[in-house]
C-alpha cells in the first residue's frame, strides 16, 4: 500500500500542471506517469524535471575519448539517430560548470546531468565542516551568473566503494557532506539545481549494514539513481536494474528496493553500459532488445542515460559496436516512451 499511495503522491505532483490522458480526463490514481502514454499537448515537465509522460533518453557520450562534450554529443547523436534528452558530464574540485560548450549543449534543448566531486582527496567529513565553502560560493556565484536554466546535478556518485572504516568516510559523514553542498548552494541562490543521489546499483554493497546512512534525506534529494552496468551475470534489461545475488539473498533488487524505500521519488539510471562478451557478440543487441521489451514494467524509472566508451575501466561499453546491438539501441530510442515529452527549453 505505500508504493501504491506513493506513486499516486507523485503522479499528483507532476500532473499538477495538466497532465491528462487522451480523453481529457485525469490520469487514474495509482497509474504511474509514462505508463500509459497520453496526447503531446497533454505531455509536461515539472519543476523537478519529471515528464509526465514517458521518460527521459540520455547518454554520457564517447566518455575518455578527450574528445570536447560538444563534439562528443554530435557524434553520438548521429551514431544513435536521435537527440540525447540529458547529457551527462563531470566535475572535480574547483571546476566552474557549465562550462561555455555546457552551455551551447544545453541549447539544444538538452538536459545537463552534471555529476560533480567538490574535493577529491579531502574526506566527506572535511566538507561537511566546511573545507571546501569558498569553492562552492564561487560556483554557485558563477551558476547564477553564467546559466538560469534547470539541471540535474548529483554529488560524488556512487560513494559505496569509498566508504572507509577511518575517520572522515563513513556513511553518514557521506550524507552530511551531500547535505552541506546542497543546502550551501540553495542558499546562495542555486534553485535551478534538481538534486540527483546516485548508488552504484550493486547487491554486494547494498547489504553493508551501513548502506541505509548514506542517503542524505528526502529535502535534499528529487532524484535518486543507481549505475548498473551488464556483466556476466546479467541476463537481460530486468536483471540489470534488479541485480540479486546468491550470496546476498536479503537483497531483492535496486529497483523493487527505490519502489519501497521512495515511492513517491522518479528513479533514473544515471549511467548505464552493457560490456562486451566475446563468448556472445550478440549479447548487446539481445540486452538492448529486452529493454525494449521489458521497459514498461519499470514505471517509476524517467530516465535511462547510457554511459558510453570505448575505454571503460571494465571493457567497451559503446552501443553500436555490432550492426545487430546499434539497430536495437536505436529502436529502444525510438519508443515512445522516449518521445513522449519535448525537452523545456528552460
Amino acid at each position: 500500500m505505500r508504493i501504491i499511495a506513493g506513486l499516486a503522491a507523485l503522479v499528483a505532483g507532476a500532473c499538477a500542471s495538466g497532465c491528462t490522458a487522451a480523453s481529457g480526463t485525469s490520469r487514474a490514481v495509482g497509474t504511474f506517469p509514462g505508463a500509459a502514454g497520453g496526447t503531446p499537448g497533454a505531455c509536461v515537465v515539472t519543476e523537478k524535471l519529471i515528464p509526465t509522460c514517458g521518460a527521459w533518453w540520455g547518454i554520457a557520450p564517447d566518455v575518455f575519448s578527450g574528445r570536447g562534450p560538444l563534439r562528443s554529443v554530435e557524434m553520438a547523436e548521429r551514431r544513435m539517430g536521435r537527440r540525447a534528452d540529458i547529457v551527462h558530464v563531470y566535475h572535480r574540485g574547483g571546476e566552474l560548470f557549465p562550462t561555455a560548450e555546457e552551455r551551447e549543449i544545453a541549447r539544444g534543448p538538452r538536459l545537463l546531468l552534471v555529476n560533480w566531486k567538490p574535493a577529491p582527496g579531502r574526506s566527506w567529513a572535511d566538507i561537511a565542516a566546511g573545507v571546501a565553502d569558498q569553492r562552492i560560493d564561487r560556483l554557485a556565484s558563477y551558476i547564477t551568473t553564467t546559466f538560469p536554466g534547470r539541471f540535474f546535478l548529483t554529488v560524488h556518485h556512487e560513494p559505496e566503494n569509498d566508504v572507509r572504516s577511518g575517520p572522515g568516510w563513513s556513511a553518514a559523514d557521506y550524507a552530511a557532506m551531500y547535505r552541506h553542498v546542497i543546502t550551501r548552494l540553495r542558499a546562495r541562490g542555486v534553485r535551478n539545481a534538481v538534486t540527483v543521489m546516485t548508488y552504484m546499483g550493486a547487491p554486494n554493497w547494498a547489504a553493508k549494514p551501513w548502506f541505509d546512512a548514506l542517503y542524505p534525506g528526502d529535502d535534499v534529494v528529487d532524484w535518486v539513481a543507481i549505475d548498473p552496468y551488464a556483466d556476466a551475470r546479467v541476463s537481460d534489461f530486468g536483471s540489470l536494474v534488479d541485480k540479486t545475488r546468491p550470496e546476498t539473498p536479503s537483497w531483492p533488487g535496486f529497483y523493487r528496493w527505490m519502489q519501497a524505500r521512495f515511492p513517491a521519488k522518479p528513479i533514473m539510471l544515471a549511467e548505464w553500459g552493457v560490456f562486451e562478451r566475446p563468448d556472445a557478440p550478440r549479447f548487446k543487441r539481445d540486452l538492448f532488445a529486452s529493454a525494449a521489451r521489458q521497459i514498461d514494467e519499470y514505471p517509476q524509472i524517467k530516465a535511462l542515460v547510457y554511459f558510453d566508451s570505448a575505454v571503460a575501466p571494465r571493457g567497451d561499453t559503446r552501443f553500436d559496436t555490432t550492426p545487430g546491438a546499434t539497430r536495437a539501441f536505436a529502436d529502444l530510442g525510438r519508443l515512445h516512451r522516449f518521445n513522449a515529452t519535448p525537452v523545456p527549453l528552460r
